[in-house]
This record gives structure tokens, C-alpha cells and sequence, in this order.
């Protein structure tokens, strides 16, 4: 594919990706040495040792949590300073097991590894159905495609029916969320306590009833100084847990410096994401980050969001900064909205590198 000249050049070649349902993994199966245009970004080059090696994001060790009041304390102290500055931090010994987190990881690159025949059955860009492939949710919109293809699953508050996923990730999918729900409500009272709420208050407010999966495969990339696996973007929930592979490539943004987050063995990486923000009334920060495209790989990684999506009627309650979180001298800082108009409006905007927050602040 050479240059795309137009507007109608590029929206062709859109399409013709799209509706070979194959993904970025059929390119490379094709023999692809360039990556076609629609990948291509505006930067010449996408520096990958412009990160600063120096900084690390914090790890928080959750060992003792329940056990010892003294060591809760300190967890929470740990949990506050990273979601005020940093909004990222691993986790260790978080209670999912091993073999679980390795077993998502398989489940994910079995699904992606299938039969492109039989994938794309699954094939849709229609987000109100329980399981989705396709590849760049906001393909039409951002301004350059991903180098990736991913899944999307609504794991709650509706379990999903087993039969409309696929076999080969559906035991594992489940299980895996399963382990998730438990985990998010652990880390939902910390982020309650860490703010001098209730413990309880978060997942009172339901930040923690919805969650929605998906399981990025990144296949290697031909020319990864032209393009990103994922694009500069923050994450639309509540609250975001990622697994991540030993490949590497992961970015977040931090005092306009990318810094890479080295994938931990056993660990999580965890995220405030924007509608924490909204509602903590920027107390605590969903951060921008981006993964690089490599000409190594697959990397795969399982993204664990805590929000419902379109469907729900939970999607229509009404969220805005938490009333004891404002004062006269820190007014709320964002009008209320809903997690459907939020997550609405963060679709149609697609990726760009802009915070979909920056709509609902009040002037």
C-alpha cells in the first residue's frame, strides 16, 4: 500500500481491513513487511528510548491486608500516594493464583491464534453484544489505527451466557473474572478508606458492579517506529486492573515523561481511571499511557475494566463529584453525567490522546 492521498483513499482502505475480519494478525500472516498507511502516524518516528529509565511506578504489596490492621493502614497510605501522583501501581500479592493469570494469558492468544474462519463469526463492531472481535474499537475515528486486535466481553453485573462465547476462552475468561470482581471490591475500600471515606462507599456509589474485559493481542510489527499497539489515552471507568504478558512495551505518561512499566512476574498494574477522577474531583488522577508496537511478539494483555457499558440500566445513573470531596474553597470540578454519556461520547471521540474528561468540566 503506498501513500493514502485522500480523505476517500483512507476511508477505502478502512473498509477493506475492516471487512477482511482478519485483523492486524491476517496482515502479518500475509507476509506483510510495511504496515499500511492507516497505521501510520503523524510523528516520523515513535522514539521508544525517549522514556525515562530513572522513574519507576510504585508497587504496593498487599500481603497481610486482612490479617493486620498496622500493615492495612500502611497499604492505604501506599494506595493514596500512587493514585494522587503517579494514578498507576502494581500489586503483589493480590490472591489471584498463578496458574489463573497464565491460564487468561493462553485462553486470550488461543482465541487470537484460531482459524480466522472460525473468528470471525465473532466479528462486530455492534459494543452492546456480550462478546466482541474486531480490531481498534474506534477504527473509523482515531486519527491512525493500533497495531493490535483484542476481545471484549461484558463479564457483569449480568453474567454472561457461556454459549455465546467462544470455547476455547470461555472457562477461563470466567474464571479469571470471577477472581477480578473479588479483587476489585478489595481495592475499591482501599481507594474509599485512602480518600477518608467508608470503606464501603466506592462500590455503594456501584463503581464496582459493572465489568467489562478485553484481551489485547499484539502481533510483531514490521515497522514499530511508525506506529503504537495502543495509542496516548486514558481509561473511561471506574477503575482498571491489567494483566499483562513478559513482552514489555507498556508507557505511562508522568510529569510529561513516558516511563515504561516493566512487566513484574505474578504482579497486576492497576489504574485510576476517568470517572474516579471525575468523581474524586480530580483527587485522584486516571493518567495517560500507550503501548509501543514491537517487532517482537505477540504480547498479550487482559484488561480488566470496572464499568458497565451501553446496555445496562445502570449506565443511566448519575455520577459527579462525592459531596464530602468539595467545599467552598474546592468546588466540584465536572458537571454530573452517566456512564452511557460518558463512555458515548469517549467512543465516538476515539483515541486521540485528549482526555474525554475535559467535556464535562464545569468552566
Amino acid at each position: 500500500m503506498g501513500e493514502i492521498h485522500t480523505d476517500t483513499d483512507r476511508k477505502t482502505q478502512l473498509k477493506s481491513f475492516d471487512e477482511s475480519k482478519s485483523g492486524v494478525k491476517g496482515l502479518v500472516d500475509s507476509g506483510a513487511t510495511k504496515i499500511p498507511p492507516i497505521f501510520l502516524y503523524n510523528q516520523i518516528k515513535i522514539q521508544e528510548n525517549s522514556a525515562n529509565h530513572q522513574l519507576t511506578i510504585p508497587t504496593v504489596d498487599l500481603k497481610g491486608l486482612e490479617k493486620d490492621e498496622a500493615i492495612r493502614r500502611e497499604i492505604i497510605q501506599k494506595v493514596k500516594e500512587a493514585s494522587e501522583s503517579w494514578g498507576f501501581f502494581q500489586i503483589v500479592n493480590h490472591g489471584i493464583p498463578q496458574c489463573v493469570m497464565d491460564g487468561v494469558i493462553d485462553g486470550v492468544r488461543k482465541f487470537h491464534e484460531q482459524d480466522v474462519e472460525v473468528k470471525k463469526e465473532f466479528y462486530t463492531r455492534d459494543f452492546t453484544k456480550t462478546f466482541v472481535y474486531n480490531s481498534n474499537f474506534d477504527l473509523y475515528s482515531a486519527p491512525a489505527a493500533n497495531w493490535r486486535d483484542t476481545i471484549f466481553s461484558i463479564m457483569a453485573p449480568q453474567p454472561p451466557d457461556p454459549e455465546v462465547m467462544p470455547a476455547v476462552c470461555r472457562d477461563i475468561l470466567i474464571d479469571y473474572s470471577n477472581h477480578v470482581k473479588k479483587l476489585g471490591l478489595n481495592l475499591f475500600e482501599l481507594l474509599s478508606e485512602a480518600l477518608g471515606l467508608e470503606s464501603n462507599r466506592l462500590t455503594e456509589m456501584a463503581c464496582a458492579e459493572g465489568l467489562f474485559v478485553i484481551g489485547h493481542y499484539y502481533p510483531a510489527c514490521p515497522e514499530p517506529e511508525l506506529t503504537l499497539g495502543t495509542s496516548n489515552h486514558t481509561d473511561s471507568g471506574f477503575l482498571t486492573i491489567l494483566i499483562q504478558d513478559q513482552m514489555g512495551g507498556l508507557q505511562v505518561l508522568h510529569d510529561n515523561q513516558w516511563v515504561d512499566v516493566p512487566p513484574l512476574p505474578g504482579a497486576l498494574v492497576v489504574n485510576i481511571a476517568d470517572l474516579l477522577q471525575l468523581i474524586t474531583n480530580d483527587k485522584f488522577k486516571s493518567v495517560n499511557h500507550r503501548v509501543l508496537a514491537r517487532n517482537i511478539g505477540p504480547r498479550i494483555s487482559i484488561a480488566s475494566f470496572f464499568r458497565t457499558h451501553f446496555r445496562e440500566g445502570i449506565a443511566s445513573r448519575v455520577y459527579g463529584p462525592i459531596k464530602e470531596l468539595t467545599t467552598e474553597e474546592n468546588p466540584p470540578l465536572y458537571r454530573e453525567t452517566t456512564i452511557k454519556e460518558y463512555i458515548t461520547h469517549y467512543y465516538s471521540k476515539g483515541l486521540d490522546g485528549t482526555s474525554a474528561l475535559s467535556r464535562f468540566k464545569i468552566a
